[in-house]
């Protein structure tokens, strides 16, 4: 992914509370539920810091994550990095209440730019990626635990 390529923005429709959303997004001992399983510890303050390895066909990820950004049940950004390899971008969660549907918005911008030659940092992973994540496992942890 390179900022040339410009963001990421994904929308997807969620069947729950804003309240729901909110802290499957924001309380680690949901967020193992769907998300990566052994997130260490998170907390929705700006300034806070976590990082976790994943393994990935023989590479190296450890993700590390800076919140940059909260607005409790609306907004929530994070810087995400990995010291392996070059790049950074900031992921946004916007949840969108409109009517008696809430959208989910997912955005991706890249500020440094990463390895075009690593698998896991094309754009159709990274687009693939959240399509698992928000798609399948948050929807079905959401649709399992109301």
């Amino acid at each position: 992914m390179t900022r040339a390529e410009g963001p990421i923005i994904l929308e997807y429709p969620i069947n729950t509370s804003v309240n729901k959303l909110w802290s499957a997004l924001v309380e680690p001992e949901e967020m193992v539920q769907w998300y990566f399983n052994n997130i260490p510890d998170f907390k929705a303050e700006v300034g806070f810091q976590t990082q976790f390895l994943i393994t990935n066909e023989g590479r190296n990820f450890t993700h590390v994550w800076e919140v940059t950004h909260v607005a409790p049940k609306t907004e929530i950004s994070y810087s995400w990095r990995y010291p392996e390899y070059p790049g950074k971008s900031i992921l946004t969660f916007s949840l969108l209440p409109k009517q008696d549907q809430l959208k989910l918005k997912v955005v991706v911008e890249v500020l440094e730019d990463f390895p075009e030659d690593i698998p896991e940092f094309k754009r159709e992973s990274c687009i693939g990626g959240w399509n698992y994540f928000i798609g399948e496992r948050l929807t079905d942890y959401l649709s399992s635990s109301t």
